[in-house]
């Protein structure tokens, strides 16, 4: 792997946890360009190497060792000019996104990678501006990005092969576990699995089948705890594709097909209910059952990383 150094545009949420899942490999270097540095821009960072360190996943070593491979920039040039793998994670707007990489073009050298993390826009649209399309590529880390294996690598028709493999020899080098989207479509692969899920919970939800609190128990406590280690595609192998072809037969007539956000949504919008950020959506929430919420999924998935050798 030839690639050495990293720059991460944009320090938000998901910027600070891309960056620290890059140098926790000793062989790379981090960039992050941020437009407004806070007093201290090492802080989220510092927060998540705190609860790892807290769990064993990480030790004192391995902690400054990250966090001394990783240099805040306030010049795009200044974070891009010598990187060979740059990746954005700037607001979800198609034009911010398109600028940022014509601009980054003219500083970069004809040899990097350029990356989006962009979860929902299509990834040959965001590099229109981009006058070397053979080395732009989709890299969509999902949240929290230090701590969950994924990354799907999205294939453009203009991207390289030579692309695509840099991108995954980079991604397994830092202990990811990329998968490939070999055509630009909406949602990737994770995404629009996820999706259907999210439009047959909301339809029960719609039409009184179950409660929100109850369709949430259905997947914890039910296929959710399979998913880790049993795919849908292998689970229809293990069941069988006769018994597949029959349940699906019965059943698809009868699962929601809308191609539109539920009714439901617009009402809490107009109420005002935006889920944590105002304590109500589907449910209810207080300040402690939501840090209480954020801290049992990051304290699942520390688990998992500890356990990695063993579940992956």
């Amino acid at each position: 792997m030839n690639i050495k150094k990293i720059a991460v545009i944009g320090a938000g949420l998901m910027g600070n946890g891309i960056a620290q899942a890059f140098a926790a490999n000793p062989n790379l270097t981090v960039n992050i360009f941020s437009l407004m540095l806070e007093d201290d821009p090492y802080a989220p960072i510092k927060r998540n190497i705190d609860i790892m360190m807290g769990r064993d996943a990480l030790t004192k070593e391995e902690a400054d060792g990250i966090l001394s491979r990783i240099s805040f920039k306030s010049g795009l040039k200044e974070a891009t000019y010598d990187a060979d793998f740059i990746i954005e994670c700037v607001s979800e707007v198609m034009s911010l996104k398109q600028d940022l990489f014509a601009e980054i073009e003219g500083y970069c050298s004809d040899e990097a990678i350029l990356a989006t993390n962009t979860s929902v826009l299509k990834v040959t649209e965001v590099f229109s501006k981009c006058k070397n399309k053979n080395r732009v590529v989709g890299v969509h880390f999902w949240n929290p990005g230090h701590l969950i294996p994924l990354v799907e690598v999205v294939k453009i028709e203009h991207t390289e092969d030579k692309t695509i493999d840099k991108t995954m020899e980079l991604l397994n080098a830092i202990g990811k576990r990329p998968i490939l989207c070999k055509k630009d479509v909406p949602g990737f692969i994770g995404n629009r699995l996820q999706f259907a899920m999210w439009r047959e919970a909301i339809y029960m939800v719609e039409n009184d089948i179950a409660d929100p609190a109850t369709i949430d128990d259905a997947i914890k406590f039910g296929p959710g705890l399979r998913w880790s280690v049993l795919g849908p595609m292998e689970a229809s192998d293990m069941l069988g594709i006769e018994l597949t072809d029959n349940m699906l037969s019965y059943i698809l007539e009868h699962l929601a097909d809308n191609h539109e956000p539920s009714p439901l949504i617009k009402q809490m919008l107009e109420r005002g209910d935006y889920g944590f950020k105002t304590g109500k959506g589907w449910q209810e929430w207080t300040p402690e059952q939501m840090a209480a919420s954020t801290k049992r999924l990051r304290e699942h998935l520390i688990g998992l990383t500890l356990n990695a050798d063993k579940t992956i």
